[in-house]
Parts: C-alpha cells; structure tokens; sequence
C-alpha cells in the first residue's frame, strides 16, 4: 500500500529525529541587550533584555521552530546569530568556526552560507529595483559572474520558487503578498546558502497561501539541502515544517523538544498554556483551554528566579529565587521549570 504525500512527510521528519547529525549551528550562551537612555545626558539607566543566556544547536538538514508571544526575543535571536545584531555576551559557532568576533571583512565570506527571509516581503524588497535587479543582486556583490550568467541563474531560480521568467521586468507593487514572499526566498537562494533564517515568513499571508509557501519551503529543503531556523508565533504552522520546537519567554529558552514529543506532551505551564490556544476540530484531542493570568513582563524589568512565575499557576516560593536551567528531560526534551528538576525523570 502506497504511503500519502502526508505519511511520507511525517516519516521522512521521523528519521531526522532519529538520527544523528552534524551539528551546523550553535549559540553559546546568547544575550542581548539593548541600553536604556535617560537624563539630561543620556546615560544608561538600564537595559531590555532581549535574550538573555539562549543555547542551542542546530543539525544539517534540521528545522528548529521556534515560538513564542510578541516580545519574547524571537526575532533578535535570529538577528543576532547572522550578526545582523552584535551580542552582548555569548559566542556563535557555524561549521565549527567562532564568527562572534570576526570583522565585517572576514564575516563576508560567512554571508554567502547565511541567509534570511524577512516576515514583511514588501518592506524587505527594494520597491525602486525589478524583480531580476533584487535576485541578481547578491550575485553582483558576492561572486563574478557575467551578466548573462546572473541573468540565467537568477530566471531559473524565480522559475522554481513559482514564478514566469517575464516577472523579471516587474517591480514588487506589481505582486501579491505571497509572490513578493516568492521573490524573497529566490533571493535567499541565489548564493546556494546552507543556512536560512525564516523570520515569521508566513504570517502576513491569507492561510491558503500560507500552506502554499510552507510546501514550497519543505521541497527547496530537500532539494537545496538547506538548514533552516524558522521563527513563529503561530504553533500549527510550525508543526507543520519544523523537526524540533524551542519555546522561548522572556528572552530565554522555556522547553526544547523532537516537535512530536512536544505537541503530545508540553512538560512547561507556559507550552502547555500556548498549545491549549490552537483550535482543534478534534473533539477527543481538543486540549482544556488555559489561560494565563496577567500580561507579559517587560524584559527591561524582567521578574526574578523564573521569568514565568508571575502567570504560573504553579508557582512557589523556589521559582521566585532560583532560575530555572534548561535540563534534560528525556530523548532529547529539555525544560527549565522546577517541576522537572530531577535528571530524565
């Protein structure tokens, strides 16, 4: 009996989760944080805490998703680890070479293998160049290609991702939403990168188109043997193409599993609270809605011991003196809760 689209999906995710692979990226106790100004002279009263000590890695081929509410440092994570940002502390590692410190020079060679796809398509597009001046561009600046053979690359590269080698001519205004995101990953992709950071790409697109765009991202995965980071708030959509799921609060990393064990057993309040949001038309696995107490601490004044205690229900009078770490939990899944405190328990 032959396996659906869907099946092969699913096995084809099951294998990477299994198996071991070479580690592409990693992030060594990340921060960053942003000063705060104040006074007649402008010194620094502060800072926002955007990250706040973030570990991971990320496999050759893997897919990590990761979610969480506006504000919980998503987004300057991904910055940070393409030194689109500088970190405060923390070192970021890429085939096995610390770029943490490397000048604008020496990093340039590193951009060639890192990438990124911006979540608004039409900001992120040069509105005064055509489609075919925004994909070659990267080739004008990072390779020495004649113009016929920039012109070849960049038509076949528009041609995959869905598009008519006559859009070339067009500018971004003159597409939808969905295909000026199409333009955005042909761009990415002109320089062959391994490593692609998906910032929230998929968000400000009608959920058909959605579906459209993620499909299109797991078939360039397969065919470009490209790593990607994918950055989201919305947890079905990161189900959908991620291997494994980080969920971050505050700045910092609450749980981090293979997405299967994750989705079916959440071990932190704030996962759990997060899944329980996601509409289910299956009525026996529709989870009990939870919800959480309060708003989103400032990560300028972020609370103590555990940044979640202030919403968790479970809280006690540990988790306001002691940060939780980020342990392992059992095959790979790790949590920084209290609750969980004992080694693969």
């Amino acid at each position: 009996m032959s396996l659906s689209e869907q099946e092969v999906r699913e096995k084809v995710t099951e294998n990477k989760e299994n198996s071991d692979h070479e580690v592409l990226v990693q992030a060594k106790h990340i921060k960053k944080y942003f000063p705060i100004k104040g006074g007649i002279f402008k010194h620094t009263v502060g800072h926002v805490k955007a990250v706040d000590d973030v570990s991971l890695s990320i496999s050759k081929g893997e897919t990590l998703g990761i979610v969480g509410e506006s504000g919980s440092g998503k987004s300057t994570l991904g910055r940070v680890i393409l030194r689109l940002l500088e970190p405060t502390e923390g070192d970021i590692i890429f085939e096995n070479n610390d770029i943490s410190h490397l000048s604008n020079r020496k990093l340039r060679d590193y951009r060639k293998n890192m990438q990124i796809v911006f979540q608004d398509p039409f900001a992120s597009l040069n509105s005064k160049m055509s489609v075919g001046e925004l994909v070659e561009e990267p080739l004008l600046v990072q390779t020495s290609l004649s113009k016929s053979e920039r012109k070849e690359k960049s038509t076949k590269l528009l041609e995959r991702v869905g598009l008519r080698a006559s859009d070339r001519m067009k500018y971004p205004h003159e597409f939808s939403g969905g295909q000026r995101q199409r333009i955005s990953i042909a761009r990415a992709l002109t320089l062959n990168p391994k490593f692609i950071i998906c910032d929230e790409p998929v968000s400000s697109l009608d959920v058909s188109i959605q579906a459209q765009v993620l499909n299109l991202m797991a078939d360039l995965q397969d065919e470009f043997n490209l790593t990607y980071l994918f950055i989201a708030h919305d947890l079905s959509v990161v189900k959908h193409i991620s291997d494994r799921v980080a969920v971050m609060y505050l700045g910092r990393i609450a749980e981090i599993a293979p997405k299967g064990l994750l989705y079916d057993n959440p071990l932190h309040p704030y996962t759990q609270a997060l899944l329980s949001s996601i509409p289910s038309t299956n009525v026996r696995r529709r989870r009990e809605k939870i919800k959480l107490s309060g708003d989103l601490p400032s990560p300028a004044n972020p609370p103590s011991g555990c940044a979640f205690r202030t919403r968790c229900p479970y809280a006690h009078e540990r988790c306001s003196v002691e940060r939780p770490e980020l342990k392992h939990y059992h095959n790979g899944h790790y949590v920084a809760c209290h609750l969980y405190d004992g080694p693969d328990t």
